[in-house]
């Protein structure tokens, strides 16, 4: 294997580690809360989850661009990636949404957090409880975007 092809790999692996550590790590956290609040009215199970569910989706961001990224270099049917310029291009256009799925993946999971003990305390506010997490959801799908134009914009 070319130094190129494990620089492209080595992207594709940060993508879906580092972003799905953030999704873990968020998803982690809001469900302890969503426990403790569906332990005391279980009638908030359905809203509960849906907040604790919204950090997950950097792990997929992740998972697409490595998807991508790997069908690009030949792991699934791209061509091969041989030189360690074009290596280093895929793994920097991965970094974004492994860096950024890693941050907003717990920042998101604080925030879910805090919209479950809104809806704990007026599950009327539902509507508004889950607008807090999905601000924090436009910096991953940013990355996101950065990510897959940069990854299927590399020359070779």
């Amino acid at each position: 294997m070319s130094l190129g092809m494990a620089l492209a790999l080595l992207g594709a692996a940060l993508a879906t580690g580092l972003s799905g550590s953030g999704s873990a790590w968020g998803v982690g956290i809001a469900g302890q809360a969503g426990a403790g609040v569906v332990a005391e009215d279980p009638s908030q199970f359905a809203k509960v989850l849906v907040l604790q569910l919204l950090p997950g989706t950097q792990g997929i961001y992740g998972l697409l661009v490595t998807f991508i990224t790997l069908s690009s270099i030949g792991v699934l049917g791209g061509t091969a990636v041989s030189d360690t310029n074009t290596g280093l291009m895929y793994l920097f256009a991965c970094l974004p949404v492994a860096i950024v799925g890693l941050i907003s993946g717990y920042h998101q999971g604080r925030t879910s957090v805090a919209s479950i003990g809104l809806v704990a305390k007026k599950p009327d506010q539902f509507g508004k409880a889950m607008l807090f997490p999905a601000m924090v959801e436009t910096y991953a799908i940013l990355s996101l975007l950065v990510s897959i134009l940069a990854v299927t914009n590399i020359k070779r």
